[in-house]
C-alpha cells in the first residue's frame, strides 16, 4: 500500500463524514490520534467538542437549535488505564464497558452495529490505543451494512501491533458525498504523520471542507511516559 497525504486526501473528498486517525511520529516518540466530525444538517452543525475528563464530548453549540441528540451526542475519545479509545458514536461507552469487564476491543463491538439511519445506515468506526512499558500498538474497527442493505453487519477489525515511525492509518465513514451517502471501503488509508503537533492539526483542520467541518480532536501522547497533548479546534466559537 503507497503512503498518501492525508491533506490531500480530505482537500480531495468534500464530505468523508466523520475519521479517526492513528499513527506514530517520524521521531518515535509519540502515539498521535486524531478524529474530526462534518456535517450536511443545521443539527449535525450545531456542535462542539469539549474536553470530559481524559477524554472529550460533543456539544450542542446552540442548545436551543437541537432538534435531535440521538447520533450526534456521545463521548468520542475515553480513556481506560493505559488504552485511549475513539469512536464515532456511542460505542466508545460500549468498549470502555466490556473492555473494563475483561473483553477485547473487537468482541465488544460484537454488541453493537452500524447506525440505525436508513437509507445511510453510517458505518461505527473505532480505534483503540494501547500504550505500556513503552509499548504501542493499536486497532481500528467498521462496522457497516452489508452494500447498503441493513439485514447483515459487515464487521472489520485492522490491527497494527509494531508501529512503523511516521506512519499513520486513516478510515472515515463516507467515500464521498451523496444520496444516499456511500459507505468507507476497503482497508485503512496509509497516511504520513508529523512530529509538529500544531502543524499536523493546521494541516488537517485546513484541508476539511469549509462549509462542512464542524470540530477536529488531535492527541500526542508520549510512549514512554504516557503524558499526552490535546488540541480542539472548534468551527463555532
Amino acid at each position: 500500500m503507497n503512503m498518501i497525504s492525508l491533506e490531500q486526501e480530505l482537500r480531495g473528498n468534500a464530505y468523508p463524514g466523520r475519521g479517526i486517525v492513528i499513527g506514530k511520529t517520524p521521531d518515535g516518540k509519540n502515539a498521535v490520534t486524531a478524529y474530526f466530525i462534518m456535517g450536511r444538517s443545521e443539527n449535525s452543525r450545531n456542535r462542539i467538542f469539549v474536553e470530559d475528563g481524559e477524554g472529550i464530548r460533543t456539544q450542542a453549540f446552540d442548545p436551543s437549535k437541537l432538534s435531535d441528540p440521538s447520533l450526534i451526542i456521545y463521548a468520542p475519545v475515553r480513556v481506560l488505564d493505559h488504552r485511549t479509545i475513539v469512536t464515532n458514536g456511542d460505542q466508545t461507552d460500549t468498549i470502555y464497558e466490556q473492555m473494563s469487564q475483561g473483553a477485547t476491543f473487537e468482541q465488544a463491538l460484537r454488541l453493537r452495529e452500524f447506525e440505525p439511519d436508513g437509507p445511510n445506515y453510517t458505518p461505527r468506526i473505532s480505534g483503540i490505543m494501547e500504550i505500556e512499558n513503552g509499548t504501542y500498538s493499536y486497532a481500528m474497527s467498521i462496522l457497516k451494512s452489508n452494500n447498503g442493505n441493513p439485514a447483515a453487519c459487515n464487521r472489520y477489525t485492522f490491527s497494527y501491533s509494531d508501529p512503523v515511525n511516521g506512519e499513520g492509518h486513516f478510515i472515515h465513514t463516507y467515500q464521498s458525498d451523496g444520496n444516499p451517502l456511500p459507505s468507507f471501503e476497503g482497508e485503512p488509508k496509509l497516511v504520513e504523520i508529523e512530529n509538529d503537533m500544531d502543524a499536523f492539526t493546521d494541516k488537517i483542520w485546513a484541508a476539511l471542507n469549509q462549509d462542512n467541518k464542524v470540530s477536529l480532536f488531535v492527541r500526542y501522547i508520549n510512549i514512554e511516559t504516557g503524558r499526552y497533548t490535546t488540541k480542539i479546534v472548534n468551527k463555532n466559537q
